[in-house]
């Protein structure tokens, strides 16, 4: 590790006879004679005494080569601690894991996502309260991983910052800025036959130019604006492509906020403030954000001890306006709104409209009103319309109830328009399996109300995302003609007519385990219900004889996830 000072400096706390500002818990591990052999392993690692004497900062690293997400952080997490040596703190670098959706996306691997988040927060937490670190940076770049992250931060409660790894600039083909929707899309339009399998190959070979998040408003550049809107990161980072140096300096920034934090006395508890999640839900329902926001966000208020529900979620959307037209459902990536302004901007907007908690504290020492002062809001474009002339005067996501969702489910509406009511005969599939083998046969058909269960957090187990099912069906040209169900999850990426989440899920005797095909689907968007039109009385008869599937993992980490996970409509969490 490199070292500030000379080895022989002798600033050890006992020595110099006072604790070093910031040196919270990490003096439990380094003072007085008892602590000779800790002092002497961390010799072993280049420190010196001075740098023992310092506050210890972990930082966390999700760097792998398991996904493009993540691939491009090792050069971020060494600007952190640059940052945190610039401020006089040690830094301490250690890994976890992630996963890459895209990859196992439409395989029985997706099953380990979710799985993956709570692996995820649990390793950042095991790491920091083992070692008694006084602070915590974690860089993270997959959709997982930044959840993940959050939720460690507030477990911790200890001084932290996040620092997102970055968007994927856009890739190009025919003079189109392209990305990794547009291949799972043309993998439907292979299938329809409305391009050859050349046209397939060049677009997957051109979609992903080099390391980053996927680009749009999908799920992890969503968690990204979110950090940034709790007050976990730094104003502007949430919107940084990985290539770009603003991405290192502001990395770098990061080492040294931790270190502020520190000195200040500022924790998650201060930042993750019930007033902090509505901002947070409003910056994601005017951005069109994922509908993974649904789950991320209620368990990260969950381990802070604040109930966050998927009607709070509903209330706030209904509320606020969607300004920003960002793909899936519009036309831009993050790039795009990088460069007009980012997620500041989009904050800006919405604080002078009332519509945010201007006093929140974040990881600045200022609060949000403070960070926004000096951002001169610009002429709308079409990038960012204006709250006063909006995309919709209601946010992207709601919640449904009905007697097919007691507990809730989650519907994305852009492109859809309140007063309708929608629906169609049922097609129902155990497994998203099913639907794949219909959409490859072409026995999917306009009018369809697709129902695929036992894919929720228990069921599936791990609550796969759905994006290869989606995004063929777009390339079929069936993405607004049919109503696809799920008490499972969608991609950040996945758009058309959609409702996820649904619960209880089948796994537990939910309503939806009782629908049968030929029955009558509808959604009714004046009163925001999702129901299946048979009687009270034969719906009771059918889930009465309902028999529960035996658990598909019974050994290893599926198995223990069964056991533990709550429902998707409280976050999915685990304890």
């Amino acid at each position: 590790m490199t070292t500030t000072s000379n080895p022989k400096d002798k600033l050890d706390s006992k020595r110099a006879g006072k604790r070093a500002p910031g040196k919270w818990r990490s003096w439990e591990t380094t003072e007085g004679a008892i602590r000779a052999p800790h002092r002497s392993m961390m010799k072993a690692m280049g420190l010196s005494d001075s740098d023992i004497a310092a506050p210890f900062v972990g930082i966390a690293s999700t760097h792998n080569e398991v996904t493009p997400c993540n691939a491009g952080i090792e050069p971020l997490v060494e600007e952190v601690k640059r940052g945190v040596i610039a401020a006089q703190g040690t830094p301490f670098t250690f890994g976890t894991i992630t996963v890459s959706d895209a990859i196992s996306m439409g395989t029985e691997g997706m099953r380990g996502s979710l799985v993956s988040r709570e692996v995820i927060a649990d390793s950042i937490e095991t790491v920091c309260f083992a070692e008694r670190y006084d602070g915590l940076v974690a860089v993270a770049g997959c959709d997982k991983s930044l959840p993940g992250a959050m939720m460690a931060m507030a477990r911790l409660d200890i001084p932290s910052v996040f620092v997102y790894g970055g968007s994927i600039m856009p890739g190009s083909w025919r003079g189109q800025d392209i990305q990794i929707q547009n291949v799972f899309e043309a993998v439907g339009q292979f299938q329809s036959g409305q391009i050859d399998e050349e046209e397939l190959y060049q677009i997957e070979s051109h979609a992903c130019p080099g390391p980053g998040a996927c680009g749009g408003m999908f799920t992890a550049n969503t968690m990204s604006s979110i950090g940034e809107a709790l007050g976990l990161s730094l104003p502007g980072a949430a919107s940084e492509p990985n290539v770009d140096q603003r991405k290192a300096a502001s990395s770098r920034a990061a080492g040294r906020a931790v270190m502020e934090l520190l000195r200040k006395d500022i924790r998650p508890s201060d930042i993750l403030t019930r007033k902090a999640f509505e901002n947070a839900v409003t910056v994601v329902v005017a951005m069109g954000g994922s509908t993974n926001t649904t789950l991320h966000l209620p368990a990260i208020a969950h381990e802070m001890g604040i109930s966050l529900t998927l009607k709070d979620i509903h209330d706030i959307s209904m509320r606020t306006p969607l300004i920003a037209n960002m793909k899936p459902g519009g036309k831009y990536v993050m790039l795009d709104l990088d460069r007009s302004g980012g997620i500041p901007m989009v904050m800006k907007r919405l604080l002078d409209a009332g519509l945010l908690h201007g006093d929140c504290m974040t990881v600045t020492g200022k609060t949000i009103a403070e960070n926004l002062a000096g951002v001169v809001v610009g002429e709308p474009n079409d990038v960012l319309h204006s709250v006063e002339n909006p995309i919709s005067s209601t946010g992207g996501l709601v919640t449904l109830f009905g007697n097919l969702a007691p507990d809730g489910c989650v519907l994305k509406v852009a492109g859809h328009q309140f007063g309708q009511t929608f629906g169609g005969p049922a097609r129902v599939f155990d497994g998203e399996e099913g639907v794949m083998e219909a959409l490859q046969k072409r026995d999917i058909r306009e009018g369809d109300a697709i129902v695929i269960r036992y894919e929720g957090p228990k069921g599936g187990p791990g609550m796969r995302e759905m994006l290869s099912v989606t995004a063929a069906l777009v390339g079929q040209g069936l993405g607004e003609k049919v109503l696809l169900m799920t008490d499972g999850r969608f991609s950040g990426a996945s758009h058309g007519s959609m409702i996820g989440h649904i619960g209880p899920e089948a796994a537990v005797g939910g309503p939806i385990a009782a629908v049968q095909d030929g029955d009558l689907i509808e959604v009714d968007l004046n009163k925001f219900e999702l129901n299946v039109r048979i009687s009270d009385s034969e719906l009771a008869a059918r889930l009465k004889k309902w028999q529960p599937k035996p658990p598909p993992y019974t050994k290893g980490v599926l198995s223990k996830y069964i056991k533990l996970v709550n429902p998707a409509s409280t976050g999915a969490v685990t304890g």
